[in-house]
């Protein structure tokens, strides 16, 4: 008998199957957000190492306050900065089964106004 997936895993394990059948040979933006902080990386999963990362933990962007909007935009601009300073100009987003709607969409937006495309 197979286990039961909770509705968020198995929109994970979608969202992580339409990655792979775009191509994983580019970085991965990957996203995870929590109901106080939210974190960006850009995995690279053929080499298996973390290109670049942000979040809202970082001292300039706590400051802020770490659950909000713009929290989550400044997060994007950091990470989209870190990549391209690494050489990481196109990546495949990974929302991680989040719904694309308020931080989630704000730190994409301000990723692509920083230089990512995805």
């Amino acid at each position: 008998m197979a286990q039961k997936l909770s509705p968020f895993a198995r929109r994970r394990r979608r969202v992580r199957t339409a990655l792979r059948a775009k191509g994983g040979l580019k970085p991965r933006l990957s996203i995870h957000r929590t109901s106080k902080h939210i974190y960006a990386q850009v995995i690279d999963d053929v080499e298996g190492i973390t290109v670049a990362s942000a979040s809202s933990l970082e001292k300039d962007v706590k400051a802020n306050g770490g659950a909000t909007v713009a929290a989550a935009a400044d997060v994007g601009k950091r990470v989209a900065e870190r990549a391209k300073e690494a050489g990481v100009g196109r990546v495949i987003f990974d929302r991680g089964g989040f719904i694309f709607h308020g931080r989630v969409k704000a730190l994409a937006d301000a990723a692509r106004e920083g230089g990512l495309e995805f």
